[in-house]
């Protein structure tokens, strides 16, 4: 999506490690209208597939998985990272890896949001090496529910995520994908 490259470009900023720092717009600060221009590409990629649920991880991912489900218009369910009072008992968990912050999460979703009726669309803000990817696809076939496609706001394709879960037959759709870093600027793949 050339408009998130654009973006990446000019407001993002690469760390040490390979990381690359988008906070300014994506998930610090908001920018709603790239947020919505992201939702509508998505549903632009995944329409006709009969999504009926987007699944999202939080924190950094509902944002745009809230405006991807406003073209699909359906709820958005995302996997919380910290327990809460209000969490039943009755949840679907999974372990991942936080790659930014080398801490290992269990994430749940309550059983009434995440059903074997449910055509799920995951949305997550990166991907990298796919360890949340695998906790969120873990959830849904916890439940059941079928696994439609996979959205990714930037995806690091020097690093086996992507190819992964392509290779397990999942259509990967990544609306940037980061080739390399350079020095000073963002290589996306073409």
């Amino acid at each position: 999506m050339k408009l998130l490259e654009e973006r990446i470009l000019r407001d993002g900023r690469i760390l040490p490690g390979n990381i690359l720092k988008v906070d300014k717009f994506l998930n610090h600060q908001i920018d709603p209208e790239l947020f919505m221009e992201m939702g509508k590409d998505y549903y632009e990629h995944f329409k006709g597939q009969g999504i009926n649920k987007i699944l999202t991880l939080e924190v950094s991912g509902i944002a745009v998985a809230f405006a991807a489900a406003t073209y699909f218009k359906c709820p958005v369910v995302f996997a919380k990272k910290s327990q809460s009072l209000t969490l039943a008992d009755d949840v679907y968990s999974s372990k991942v890896i936080s790659y930014t912050k080398k801490k290992e999460y269990d994430i749940k979703v309550d059983k009434n949001f995440l059903t074997k009726d449910d055509k799920v669309l995951i949305i997550d803000d990166f991907l990298a090496t796919g360890q949340a990817l695998h906790g969120l696809v873990g959830l849904c076939d916890q439940a059941g529910a079928e696994v439609k496609g996979i959205g990714i706001a930037i995806e690091k394709s020097f690093q086996d995520g992507g190819k992964k879960f392509r290779e397990m037959g999942y259509d990967v759709y990544s609306q940037a994908m980061i080739e390399e870093f350079t020095e000073d600027s963002v290589k996306f793949k073409r």
